[in-house]
């Protein structure tokens, strides 16, 4: 469907890409991943016609519809609702809309039977294009993306300009994904979600059945959306043919490959060099040196590039947390509003403990990020207490930057604030540690990109190290291995974290509990991400039996049980799961040593792709490439479906036999 053949890129004197060539085929869902920086994002603008390339060329075949986020966003006119301008999702529906009123129109009017016959043809026409389109449906298919990402039903109405700019890029998500294009390109389309809404994305894209083409950071999207993988890297694209999981294992095994290489290459420069120097001023060698340094020249044009990979990886660390009391924090009866009339969080009572990790989940809008303020102290309860624990410490690292560093200030004087009493040396050494150079300490924090400033806020907290790590969406500018060394620094944290994130494997890979805010009010959830979902999920089942639970009363307690009949009780509860617990298992396993089977395929067929030889069939092994895949997919859904049922119904009997204990 899309190909790019020798593509070259230059902004000015900085190279984007050289000769990048890889394909992307009809149906394929394919990630894009890569550092900040890398020019993932070119790539869509190559696609789109927003830009041109150097050298070489884009190929789209079969005139595809493409869907795409637009970064400037636009409304007809001052009243256009939401609801409408989610409507102008598909590129000339509304006039086919219109003209086929028009038509309708004039052919009620019309008494000429020749004029009836090329009105009707042309209702004919313009009504299978609308239908092609879509167009019957429409508005349904809209109404329920704008729900799914969060929307509520009383807004479709209201202005579109009314909406802040992070809820105008949901609509535009929302018009994207209800047009069905055949081709849909997404950029980051999580940087706009809360996990609910991720969640709902997830599952709405699961069905798309266009051809998908996916720039993320987020692992939760690329390991359940995508079946290939392009890495966009060191001015080149290097396409995978698997998933997130299958790339990051031959990625290493390349990268491997690679140092290598560029180890050899650099030795044998150096042992070129080496005689140059040592004979170019000797007549009777000069010729040879003359000959040895053309070498070298050519060696140097086609050098190993080397691939950048993250740069905030290596800087993101954590300093051991000062002691602190049992208790961090404790909320009595806590309200706050920002206005003084509508309440943003009311009646908020929880405690969070020492060494607790602490997720908090909801909508947008419900107050996550002020929950986190006021533990931070940057606002005060509006009524009730906000009580911070002995010898507690916050470090609150804010999803608006300037709210914690003036953009004026320098990177140096930030890092003079937090520890007044370091020298000038110390602060240097300290700084380049976080990957800022002598030039980048005199800038301004205002003027640096997303990944510097993320690592001058972590900076920040290791300067001055608190013991009640505060975090709201600190995952937002750093790539896959940032998030990746940040979660494995909060893991070893030896002091108490609480954060907000959009980034459902990151939250799931770093907390223990989660507290929801909801229309329910501020509950906390002993348990991980995937507990909470399973809790939260089971909450309207639970609401109908616990009122029936509760007729019974505290009095109303029968008579001794027997040992015999204890016996007989539990056998029985074991007795009801036991035929689906084991069938269940069977097909748990079968389904686990296909899995392996295709696995060691698909290894098998890409070592055969990535290693051709003259009698390779590169037709037949693609084509048995995509079977193994496919397969691989069923057989991975299958499994995950079986061994969540065996999970359920096993937890259920043991539920059972406690209950019967």
């Amino acid at each position: 469907m899309i190909e790019f053949r020798n593509i070259g890129v230059r902004y000015g004197t900085q190279e984007v890409f050289s000769n990048v060539n890889f394909r992307v085929n009809k149906g394929e869902r394919v990630g894009i991943v890569g550092p900040n920086g890398s020019g993932k994002s070119t790539l869509f603008r190559l696609i789109l016609g927003e830009a041109f390339a150097d050298a070489g060329e884009v190929l789209i075949e079969e005139s595809p519809r493409i869907g795409h986020i637009r970064q400037h966003l636009k409304a007809e006119s001052d009243d256009e609702t939401l609801l409408e301008y989610a409507l102008r999702g598909i590129p000339g529906l509304a006039e086919m809309d219109h003209e086929l009123h028009a038509l309708g129109l004039a052919l009620s009017a019309t008494r000429d039977e020749s004029e009836r016959g090329r009105l009707l043809r042309r209702i004919g026409d313009v009504q299978t294009e609308f239908e092609h389109l879509g167009g019957y449906d429409i508005e349904s298919r809209v109404k329920v993306s704008l729900g799914g990402l969060g929307f509520q039903v009383e807004e479709f109405g209201k202005s579109f300009k009314s909406f802040s700019g992070g809820w105008q890029m949901r609509a535009e998500l929302s018009r994207v994904l209800a047009s069905h294009p055949d081709l849909l390109l997404l950029d980051e389309p999580s940087n706009y979600l809360d996990l609910p809404a991720i969640e709902w994305l997830q599952r709405f894209l699961r069905i798309y059945d266009g051809t998908l083409v996916l720039i993320s950071h987020d692992r939760y999207l690329l390991r359940t959306l995508t079946t290939t993988t392009v890495e966009v890297d060191a001015h080149t694209a290097t396409r995978y043919n698997g998933d997130l999981d299958f790339y990051l294992r031959e990625r290493e095994i390349r990268y491997a490959n690679l140092f290598a290489a560029k180890e050899n290459q650099d030795r044998r420069i150096e042992q070129l060099e080496r005689f140059v120097d040592r004979f170019k001023a000797t007549s009777s060698k000069s010729t040879q040196a003359q000959s040895r340094m053309k070498m070298i020249e050519k060696i140097e044009a086609e050098a190993i590039q080397l691939p950048k990979r993250s740069l905030a990886a290596g800087y993101l660390r954590l300093a051991p947390a000062p002691h602190a009391g049992a208790e961090i924090v404790r909320f009595e009866n806590a309200d706050f509003s920002y206005d003084g009339v509508r309440k943003v969080l009311r009646d908020v009572n929880l405690s969070i403990g020492r060494g607790d990790k602490v997720a908090i989940v909801g909508f947008n809008g419900m107050g996550k990020t002020t929950l986190l303020r006021m533990m931070a102290g940057v606002r005060q309860p509006t009524a009730g207490q906000c009580i911070l624990g002995h010898k507690v410490i916050p470090g609150y690292l804010s999803q608006e930057f300037s709210e914690t560093i003036p953009p004026e200030v320098s990177v140096f004087e930030c890092a003079k604030r937090c520890k007044p009493d370091a020298t000038e040396k110390d602060l240097r050494a300290r700084l380049g540690a976080f990957g800022f150079s002598a030039d980048d300490i005199g800038k301004p924090a205002g003027v640096l990109s997303g990944g510097e400033k993320i690592r001058l806020a972590f900076l920040r907290l290791f300067l001055a190290p608190p013991n009640f790590m505060l975090l709201d969406e600190p995952t937002t500018h750093l790539d896959l291995e940032g998030r990746a060394t940040l979660e494995k620094a909060i893991h070893t944290y030896d002091g108490t974290v609480c954060l907000v994130s959009h980034d459902i494997e990151f939250v799931r890979n770093t907390v223990t509990s989660i507290i929801e805010i909801s229309p329910r009010g501020v509950r906390r959830f002993p348990g991980g991400y995937d507990y909470y979902r399973e809790k939260s999920a089971g909450d309207d089942r639970d609401a109908d039996v616990a009122p029936k639970a509760a007729e019974a009363g505290p009095d109303d307690e029968g008579a001794p049980v027997s040992a015999k009949e204890l016996r007989r009780a539990r056998a029985q509860a074991r007795a009801k799961h036991q035929p689906a617990i084991r069938a269940l298992k069977d097909k748990v396993a079968k389904a686990e040593a296909r899995i392996a089977e295709l696995e060691a395929e698909l290894e098998e067929l890409s070592g055969v792709l990535f290693n051709p030889t003259p009698e390779t069939d590169f037709a037949v092994t693609n084509k048995r490439l995509k079977y193994v895949q496919d397969q691989l997919g069923a057989f991975s859904e299958e499994w995950e479906r079986d061994a969540t049922e065996l999970d359920r119904l096993q937890r259920e009997q043991d539920e059972a036999q406690d209950a019967i204990a």
